[in-house]
């Protein structure tokens, strides 16, 4: 599979305009086997109830029926379960979980399609990429912003972008590329499969169905169109000082050197989504002043310090190091570790009478894989503090197991010295693994 993947690749590589028009032959039993192997174990079952555990029993008769009925067109993916989980902000992200099944096949032909659009992504674009993740985003905005003449950021935020794209608009992408009708004709069946919500059968009209396996390569492709391939020649033709792009998903952060280009391409971005049935949200897209001048440069006018921003989980924060050069410091998103703070506590109530040991190993998992994403330089004091509050939320729970409950704070910080992982950086700096990653 990996050299039928590499040849796919190679021609994609070669040909930036070349349409494949026979691709599902690659969608056989060991692809089905290789997507199945990809999924979460312990994730979520669809409509019809079947997990990971009850779809391995007797796995390889499945694949074969299921590659059957994929190749003689009598395959019909199932309406997705609708489920909302809690945003930050205290909204609700409604997501879609699909059925076994459908999500095999999505990832068929998702490593298909990646081997030919991997090729013609462009290196701005970070979301849902093998071998990009969210902290290599990070780390390239920082060195951006860094690096460059960045005075001005605008951080861009498409209202509901997985629940609005135009499908129409996503087929005339995809064929771009693709030109075997039969993969269309299964990207149109996963569009249109609808969402069944409290018993009720919901027809897609729109969207791509946000936590499907398909949804995070669809939205790539979208986004590619409606708006890499336009800034990236709008960085070209139209800015008339430094610009840095930056995207993951439907998240965007562009960083100009003129104010006047900012604004530009603010009023031109509103209308470019809009051809494409997109829109920024008015509230959570913002311009500011932002970068190695802002300080100084906002002083002279009278005015406060530069606002910060959010991006991925951090709030970016202009400053200076202690030997007076500008520094970006990262610091966790005090909204995101609160609701994490309140997720803990919710969970230590339901576990208040277990073993303290088996609550002491829960908890250095917990504090552990927040560590493991949020311990980057300049973010030591927001990793003590969460390790406090834990600590504390700790305390007061093994304090309510019993009125007569002794519980000291000597105890919790033995406990917590035993337990707790202690905060420390784990992360390199942005822009010493940037330049590991991307040597110039």
């Amino acid at each position: 599979m990996s050299q039928a993947l590499d040849r796919i690749r190679q021609a994609a590589r070669h040909n930036k305009k070349e349409r494949f028009t026979a691709l599902l032959h690659h969608i056989n039993p060991e692809t089905l086997r290789l997507a199945f192997d990809a999924l979460k174990k312990d994730a979520a079952p669809g409509v019809d109830g079947v997990t990971w555990s009850d779809y391995e029993v007797d796995l390889e008769r499945r694949l074969e029926e299921l590659h059957d009925r994929v190749h003689r067109g009598a395959y019909r993916p199932q309406p997705s379960r609708r489920v909302y989980i809690p945003k930050a902000d205290g909204r609700q992200r409604p997501l879609a979980v699909a059925a076994v099944e459908d999500k095999i096949v999505q990832g068929a032909v998702a490593m298909v399609l990646s081997a030919i659009y991997e090729v013609d992504f462009l290196g701005f674009s970070y979301g849902f990429r093998p071998g990009r993740g969210q902290h290599d985003a990070l780390d390239a905005l920082v060195v951006g912003i860094d690096s460059r003449k960045v005075n001005w950021i605008l951080d861009a935020d498409i209202r509901s972008f997985f629940d609005m794209v135009d499908q129409r608009w996503m087929i005339r992408f995809v064929e771009h590329r693709i030109g075997d009708p039969r993969i269309i004709r299964l990207i149109q069946k996963w569009m249109k499969a609808g969402v069944l919500e409290d018993g009720e059968f919901k027809a897609s009209e729109r969207g791509t169905g946000q936590g499907s396996v398909i949804s995070p390569l669809l939205a790539n492709i979208y986004l590619h169109y409606a708006f890499d391939l336009w800034a990236n020649r709008w960085r070209q033709r139209e800015a008339t000082g430094d610009m840095i792009i930056l995207r993951y998903a439907d998240d965007t952060v562009v960083g100009f050197e003129h104010e006047a280009d900012a604004r530009r391409f603010l009023d031109m971005m509103r209308t470019r989504l809009e051809e494409f049935a997109l829109s920024l949200h008015p509230e959570k897209t913002r311009l500011l002043e932002f970068g190695r001048h802002a300080a100084a440069d906002r002083e002279q006018r009278g005015l406060g310090k530069p606002e910060t921003f959010n991006f991925l989980g951090f709030t970016f924060i202009c400053s200076k190091s202690r030997k007076g050069r500008f520094l970006i410091i990262r610091k966790t998103r005090r909204d995101r570790m609160m609701a994490k703070l309140l997720e803990l506590k919710e969970e230590m109530r339901r576990r208040m009478h277990g073993p303290i040991s088996e609550q002491g190993e829960w908890l250095r998992q917990v504090v552990g894989g927040f560590f493991n994403y949020h311990a980057v330089p300049t973010n030591g004091r927001a990793l003590a503090a969460f390790r406090h509050h834990v600590r504390v939320l700790w305390e007061r729970t093994l304090r309510r197991r019993s009125q007569k409950d002794r519980t000291t704070w000597d105890r919790i910080a033995k406990l917590a010295e035993e337990w707790l992982p202690k905060p420390r950086i784990l992360h390199l700096w942005p822009n010493v693994r940037f330049a590991v990653k991307y040597p110039r």
